[in-house]
């Protein structure tokens, strides 16, 4: 890529929300706010949290979504991208034992395409889209997986995903849409952890459609170090499979002032990567209290929450964060890492 061309840069709206509740009226208004108030900070585009649902009525859910998009287009936001972040459940199992499971699952993942579509476009569809994110396996007499048996259990649960993830492949190439598989670390979920246990699930799987999300935190939370990391990138790389880049601190907080190795990172990447980079931050609302055992204070939200003296608020942390990146992308300009 031309170091000087212009990088997008997105935010994830998981500062702020698990999800849009498209069918809030009052709610959108609010989340319009946000974005008016971010876009003009100088971000590009902005990650919509799918929220994961039981039920199978995925017409009504879709049709809330076209209501959502019209007002995000009547707030006039249609220059901004948007992406969207997707995770299968324990109802909507691709890696189920059970056909029946495995095929409700692609229809619930086919239905979160068309919403993808219907909210950006040409786009991508990024998240933990494989094993229900934190769902960790464990036997009838409730003695949990670990190591080699956890390994023996995922295997041909992985073999049973490959025709599901094909055909969604299929179908997410014909809406003009990416499947970016995330592998996040071990802390959260069983699988997949790395980018080479995604690299090999996808072997069997022809489309390049399907390919991954590469996250600095589960990176540096969950990988085999940076000569491991930089043959899993030049080899997603030579399979047309590199879809999303997210930028998120190993404590899922604030960018500014994180462990993240920018050089080890992004060095091998800026050079072979022209898509979106999104800023993803973890901000302490409910949703991600337990499952991400927060212990930091929330920072606090504009327009919802009473200003707290001395704590930044979500505005200063997305502002610190595009400003963080943006000087490390230019400093690696300066003096680029090649892959």
């Amino acid at each position: 890529m031309d170091p000087r061309a212009k990088r997008d840069i997105y935010l994830s709206l998981f500062m702020f929300t698990a999800d849009l509740r498209p069918k809030d009226e009052a709610y959108t208004r609010v989340l319009v706010d946000h974005i008016r108030a971010l876009s003009e900070m100088g971000y590009d585009g902005f990650d919509l949290p799918i929220a994961a649902q039981q039920t199978a009525d995925h017409k009504a859910e879709i049709d809330s979504y076209v209501r959502f998009k019209r007002a995000l287009d009547a707030a006039g936001f249609e220059a901004l991208g948007f992406t969207t972040n997707v995770g299968t459940t324990r109802t909507f199992d691709p890696t189920s034992l059970y056909r029946e499971q495995r095929e409700g699952a692609l229809a619930y993942l086919k239905s979160r395409v068309d919403i993808t579509s219907i909210l950006g476009g040409k786009t991508i569809m990024a998240g933990p889209i494989l094993f229900p994110y934190g769902v960790f396996p464990s036997l009838d007499s409730g003695t949990p997986l670990w190591s080699d048996a956890l390994q023996d259990w995922l295997r041909p649960r992985y073999e049973l995903a490959r025709p599901i993830i094909e055909e969604l492949a299929d179908y997410a190439e014909k809406k003009a849409v990416k499947l970016a598989i995330e592998p996040v670390d071990h802390w959260e979920t069983p699988a997949p952890n790395m980018v080479s246990d995604v690299l090999g699930f996808l072997q069997g799987i022809r489309s390049p459609q399907a390919g991954l999300t590469i996250d600095s935190a589960h990176v540096v939370l969950g990988s085999n170090g940076p000569e491991i990391f930089a043959d899993s990138l030049r080899a997603t790389v030579g399979q047309d499979r590199l879809h999303y880049i997210h930028i998120s601190a190993p404590d899922r907080g604030a960018v500014k002032g994180s462990w993240i190795p920018w050089k080890t990172f992004l060095g091998p990447i800026l050079p072979v990567y022209d898509g979106p980079f999104l800023i993803e931050v973890f901000n302490a609302v409910p949703p991600f209290l337990n499952g991400l055992r927060l212990t930091r204070s929330k920072f606090w939200i504009p327009g919802e929450d009473r200003p707290v003296p001395d704590q930044r608020s979500a505005y200063d942390v997305a502002r610190d964060g595009l400003e963080t990146l943006r000087q490390e992308f230019a400093q690696l300009e300066r003096h680029p890492v090649h892959p």
